[in-house]
């Protein structure tokens, strides 16, 4: 018995290093990254025998983990038990698509670093009022679209810890080879850490250290500021085309922690929204290419989402 508890507590740790391991998985995997690259640019110029020596155990290690990385990135999401869902006020009012949706896929941007594990990225789709079809030209002004400029709220009731509206809005990438552009920007924001991936944005703790973030906000355009006490539906900043965006979206994520270094993402579900046309209104969050209307007045909302629904 003893010899079991023992193996059960080895075990236990084993898992809390791991996980430890896992949260920072991000910021290391840069850092390896980055002396790989200096390896490859300034190689030639560390030659000499004794240096040479050095730079030879630097990037072995520096390989070892970059590999470590990739396997906690590929191991260890199914390990943490998934957080109970958050219902939270909708960032939006209006008709929306959703993009990117953790209905039709979890982690729902294709990875879970940064928090956005269950984020959700939203599209203006007004009636009267269509989107530029993907196609044609490579790149488009964000004005040309319609949810540029549209008001954004806060999904929940708390504290602002962050406020960040200095990044420019770029032109919107609207065929195959904006698109590829964007792949090889993205690289290169990636670089100068998330806050060039989220663009412009403001994160909101509520009383309960769930942090809510809403990203790619129109530059100038927030309206609050670090420290303010907000309410749910209080009007925060404007939709943008700021960080790593292909055009005028609203990004929202809720998340565990407000570094988005570190974060791990939190469900969450819109509340009182409707479903393309079914006029019932639901606690939900749109499927990819479905439409959602917010009709809601602002107001504080909160609690929990006990009947979370993932992937189909």
């Amino acid at each position: 018995m003893i010899t079991t508890g023992r193996s059960m507590r080895c075990r236990s740790t084993r898992k809390k290093v791991l996980l430890a391991l896992y949260r920072v998985r991000g910021p290391v995997y840069y850092a390896a990254l980055g002396i790989l690259v200096a390896n490859l640019v300034l190689g030639p110029l560390l030659s000499q025998d004794g240096v040479l020596q050095i730079r030879v155990i630097i990037l072995v290690v520096a390989v070892l983990v970059v590999v470590m990385c990739v396997l906690l990135s590929v191991l260890v999401p199914r390990w943490p038990a998934t957080p109970p869902g958050q219902v939270v006020h909708p960032p939006v009012q209006g008709r929306w698509l959703g993009m990117n949706s953790p209905v039709s896929k979890v982690p729902s941007h294709g990875v879970r670093v940064y928090g956005q594990t269950y984020a959700i990225d939203l599209v203006h789709d007004p009636d009267g009022t269509p989107r530029p079809t993907f196609g044609g030209p490579i790149v488009r002004a964000a004005h040309e679209y319609p949810a540029f400029g549209q008001p954004v709220f806060a999904m929940v009731t708390g504290t602002v810890v962050r406020a960040s509206d200095w990044r420019r809005d770029h032109r919107a990438r609207s065929n195959w080879f904006g698109l590829i552009y964007l792949m090889v920007e993205g690289a290169v924001r990636e670089i100068g850490g998330p806050g060039f991936i989220v663009g412009n944005h403001v994160t909101i703790r509520t009383d309960d250290s769930v942090y809510a973030t809403i990203a790619h906000l129109q530059r100038r355009s927030i309206t609050v500021q670090v420290g303010d006490r907000v309410t749910a539906g209080t009007r925060i900043g404007a939709c943008g085309n700021s960080g790593n965006s292909s055009e005028p979206h609203v990004h929202a994520q809720l998340m565990d922690r407000m570094a988005l270094w570190t974060a791990q993402g939190v469900p969450m579900v819109f509340a009182d929204i409707t479903l393309d046309t079914n006029p019932e209104k639901v606690d939900a969050l749109p499927k990819n290419e479905q439409r959602m209307t917010s009709s809601i007045v602002p107001q504080q909302i909160g609690g929990h989402c006990d009947d979370w629904i993932g992937p189909e």
